[in-house]
């Protein structure tokens, strides 16, 4: 039974899939394909190319202080140094979402979360990828182990930590100042849930 609020429908997104006419791998790459369909609309068929994306998990990790762990990271398509929140691809065959998340909270900040909650989730650029992030809130955190820590290559070699004050994160987005997605919905996701008593956590997981 769908919720009403007001007598109406609640807000939200509908699944809805139109017939795939043709459908082309036109660049088969490392992790990401650039695809092309061609799809039947109600006035005809349109052509549409996108980055088929095999989608990612995003972790708000919060201190006991209500410290968001941001990390800063070059990302070249955009020219710019970027703080983000852990977050990585869903690269692993049928991994839980929060194993996923755990593993990328462990990979890139060397930390533990011992309790975990769905905190929200979003398309990254539905009109140019199918790219889904789910984003979960971490806490009671804990380092992981010298020797069980992951080696970083490549962009990941050189992230450097910061801990920052929820609200100054918050603050940092409605500037402009933060501009990962991953990072904006994170961020305002985490400030309103708190807002909220926690209220709208989803369920409790564990990795």
């Amino acid at each position: 039974m769908s919720t009403t609020v007001g007598g109406d429908p609640a807000l939200g997104d509908s699944p809805r899939s139109r017939e795939v006419v043709e459908h082309r791998v036109l660049h088969a790459g490392r992790i990401f394909d650039l695809v092309q369909d061609t799809v039947r609309l109600d006035d005809g068929d349109v052509v549409r190319e996108y980055v088929a994306h095999p989608g990612a998990v995003a972790v708000v990790a919060l201190d006991a202080q209500d410290r968001v762990l941001l990390l800063r990271q070059y990302r070249h398509p955009v020219r710019h140094e970027l703080w983000e929140v852990p977050a990585g691809l869903r690269d692993v065959p049928d991994e839980d979402l929060v194993v996923a998340a755990a593993r990328e909270l462990a990979e890139e900040a060397d930390l533990e979360a011992a309790r975990w909650w769905t905190l929200t989730e979003f398309y990254s650029s539905p009109g140019a990828t199918d790219e889904r992030v789910v984003v979960f809130l971490a806490r009671d955190l804990r380092p992981v182990p010298e020797a069980h820590r992951h080696a970083r290559t490549e962009e990941e070699a050189g992230l450097v930590p910061r801990w920052v004050p929820l609200d100054e994160a918050v603050e940092a987005v409605l500037g402009g100042r933060l501009r990962s997605p991953s990072a904006v919905v994170g961020v305002l996701a985490a400030a309103a849930a708190r807002a909220r008593g926690w209220a709208t956590l989803g369920e409790p997981a564990h990795p």
